[in-house]
């Protein structure tokens, strides 16, 4: 198998000229191609008036074809080369009878796009995970998060952070991350998702995307593969204390006072287990603060950004809704960037405790909504968040957690207390404008944010939505990326807060196996622990924490 990248056709190219293309390139008879895959297909929309598509192609020779004689023929050209091996293989697998001696099962705690990776390699290791997962599974937890969208009630263990699924079921589906991946475990991701259902163009387009409908599906049909494989997977059941003799896992106990007896535990619980963490830090494991961002939810009309991404390709079917991705260093020394960016997606109420008022962004699969929106979010280090009272320095690994509640039960209030949030027209708040000088009306965007929001003052001098420091880098943030997406500063625009749960606010540390550093048998895992952002990093760290469990499970039978 050969490789070819950079192979590069007008975005208006007929399907069958893609095979004289690779021929040519090549420089090979029609013969003597047996077959080609394209693996992966990107666009170059810097000439808005000539988009190309950018295809990696692998290429099957014909039997009587010396693939050798071709690579030496182009010896020269690093765009063409032999086929990597993307295939995934376990590291090992269970013996009959493994558990047969009573040998203490491992446990996952979460479901999410972390906790499901974990449980599935576990499962086809033959390790017969126990999942315990604090929500419900994921068509009962859509009906609860419709709940507060709708109606505005709230179950604080049922909505866009807990249940089955995990916080990525309700976003845009991203499928794509920037982690560095030698061993292609993020195909291992990609392929088990179209096994689930998921369309096969996510397996080649440069950003594979499914959406939150798509995805309830997807989640139901790996469920049931864990359970076919010998795994168990228990709904509501939340983990309160994590039972540690000298160091050592040796089980957990659960809110209904069940105690289960395991000797490895995966601590998969995404960023917004805050009760959990405590209980964590309470019991001495390991973890400190680490920096993360907070900001507001921005809207455009998704033609906008079409417009000035694409040109006159605007609306063409192979681009799609077009996203955008950027960055400003403020003159306070401020980073602020865009974050979870949907196209043709809507502003979705994230909060998972009452009284609190959290953003974030989702889309479906088909990306039609009207507006495009984006995290528009501002860096914030440990001693930017550190709690009075402690000693000069000193930052406590809660500290990050009680500083997104002060600031999400500040956007409850500004929204008028009944899970409304605060939000204001950027023409507004670029100018600075206070008191009866804000708009309290909506212009040209409609906001897409339910229960609904409330139009205020989102930087009213002492009683501001962030701190002032982030309020003063956005405003400045703003003009800045209007020269790079003209109209994005447009006036009526609209900015939705707060948007927190960017990112945990610890890590929890590991060493080279993945356990915690003073905790055996423990192994943080994913976003809550501080080590993935997203759907597919998520997913690519459970693979790398089951493996480093099952491979120290099956040792011990040796």
């Amino acid at each position: 198998m050969l490789r070819i990248t950079e192979l590069r056709l007008p975005l208006d190219h007929a399907p069958e000229a893609l095979r004289p293309a690779i021929l040519a390139r090549l420089e090979v008879q029609d013969s003597e191609l047996a077959a080609f895959t394209v693996f992966r297909r990107a666009y170059d929309a810097r000439k808005k008036s000539a988009v190309v598509l950018i295809y990696t192609v692998d290429c099957e020779l014909a039997g009587s074809t010396d693939e050798a004689a071709v690579l030496a023929r182009h010896a020269g050209d690093h765009h063409i080369r032999p086929s990597p091996d993307t295939r995934y293989r376990l590291v090992g697998q269970a013996p009959a009878g493994f558990f047969a001696t009573g040998r203490p099962r491992p446990v996952v705690i979460g479901f999410g796009p972390c906790g499901i990776f974990a449980a599935l390699v576990l499962a086809q290791m033959g390790l017969r995970p126990i999942v315990l997962e604090r929500g419900k599974e994921v068509r009962e937890r859509t009906q609860d998060t419709w709940g507060l969208w709708r109606r505005g009630v709230l179950d604080p263990e049922s909505n866009v952070q807990f249940g089955e699924g995990g916080a990525g079921t309700f976003s845009d589906g991203k499928l794509w991350s920037q982690i560095s991946d030698p061993r292609h475990l993020t195909r291992k991701v990609l392929t088990e998702f179209v096994k689930a259902g998921a369309p096969e163009e996510i397996l080649f387009v440069s950003k594979p995307h499914i959406g939150t409908f798509r995805l309830v599906g997807m989640v139901e049909k790996m469920r049931a593969d864990i359970e076919a494989l010998g795994g168990e997977i228990r709904f509501q059941q939340r983990v309160t204390d994590l039972l540690v003799d000298d160091g050592q896992v040796r089980g957990i106990t659960l809110a209904s006072g069940e105690q289960i007896r395991t000797d490895h535990v995966v601590l998969a619980v995404g960023h917004s287990a805050r009760d959990t963490f405590a209980m964590l830090h309470e019991r001495g494991v390991q973890m400190h603060a680490k920096p993360f961002s907070v900001g507001f939810r921005i809207e455009h009309p998704q033609s906008l950004i079409d417009k000035a991404r694409f040109g006159p390709n605007a609306g063409h079917p192979i681009l799609g809704a077009a996203d955008y991705k950027l960055v400003h260093h403020a003159s306070n020394g401020r980073s602020v960037y865009s974050f979870c960016m949907c196209p043709g997606g809507t502003v979705v109420a994230a909060t998972s405790e009452a009284g609190r008022v959290v953003t974030n962004g989702m889309s479906q699969y088909s990306r039609n909504e009207r507006n495009a929106n984006a995290g528009i979010v501002v860096g914030i280090d440990p001693q930017d968040y550190r709690q009075d009272g402690l000693a000069s320095g000193t930052v406590s690994p809660l500290d990050g957690i009680a500083f997104q509640r002060f600031w999400e039960s500040r956007a409850f209030e500004l929204g008028g207390g009944s899970y409304q949030a605060p939000g204001q027209l950027v023409g507004d708040f670029v100018a600075g404008r206070h008191g009866s000088a804000v708009a309290r009306e909506f212009g040209s965007v409609l906001p897409s944010y339910k229960p609904g929001v409330h139009l205020t003052d989102l930087a009213e001098p002492g009683r501001g939505s962030l701190p002032d420091a982030a309020l003063a880098a956005i405003r400045e943030a703003l003009p800045a990326f209007e020269r790079q997406i003209p109209g994005f500063a447009m006036a009526d625009a609209v900015l939705t807060g707060v948007e927190t749960r960017t990112s945990s606010p610890l890590r929890i540390p590991r060493s080279k196996d993945y356990q915690s550093l003073n905790v055996t048998g423990l192994y943080p895992a994913g976003e809550g622990a501080g080590y993935a952002g997203g759907i597919m990093s998520a997913g690519v760290d459970g693979i790398e924490v089951a493996e480093a469990l099952g491979a120290h499970l099956l040792a011990q039978t040796v």
